[in-house]
């Protein structure tokens, strides 16, 4: 994880000397002559950004107590914590949520009818899905 909060911060220094090296660019410019503030507040953010992630990732580093297993390069498979949830392989259900999502999104793109409809088939899937260990084969 270190090295991913050095990557974060490296990441964050070049937003800043981009942003930098842009304003200075436009200064000098003769045609412009002034800040272009669209691409100037865009890098900072970038910047901003970046650095938000190398701190909570800081934080998170310094929570845990150090490295954690899957980042030791000399760690077996099953020194980390097994235990990652529990998924259903077989399950058809994440997919008509995506189909709903898309025929709610065409919806959007191309005729407002097709908004109920996208909105019905999401509230059928999220149900199944939620509902798919209470029946048939897989109930507990």
């Amino acid at each position: 994880m270190r090295s991913n909060i050095i990557l974060w911060w490296i990441l964050t220094g070049f937003f800043l000397i981009t942003a930098a090296a842009y304003t200075v660019w436009n200064l000098l410019d003769p045609f412009h002559g002034y800040v272009e503030w669209v691409g100037t507040v865009a890098l900072l953010f970038g910047a901003f950004m970046s650095a938000m992630i190398g701190v909570y990732l800081r934080k998170t580093y310094r929570a845990q107590g150090g490295e954690l297993p899957e980042d030791v390069l000399t760690a077996d498979i099953d020194d980390g914590d097994p235990e990652l949830g529990e998924f259903s392989p077989w399950s058809w259900w994440p997919i008509i949520l995506a189909g709903s999502a898309m025929v709610f999104l065409l919806g959007l793109a191309v005729g407002h009818f097709l908004l109920p409809i996208g909105l019905a088939i999401f509230i059928v899937a999220i149900v199944g899905w939620v509902y798919e260990y209470y029946r048939g084969h897989f109930a507990r």
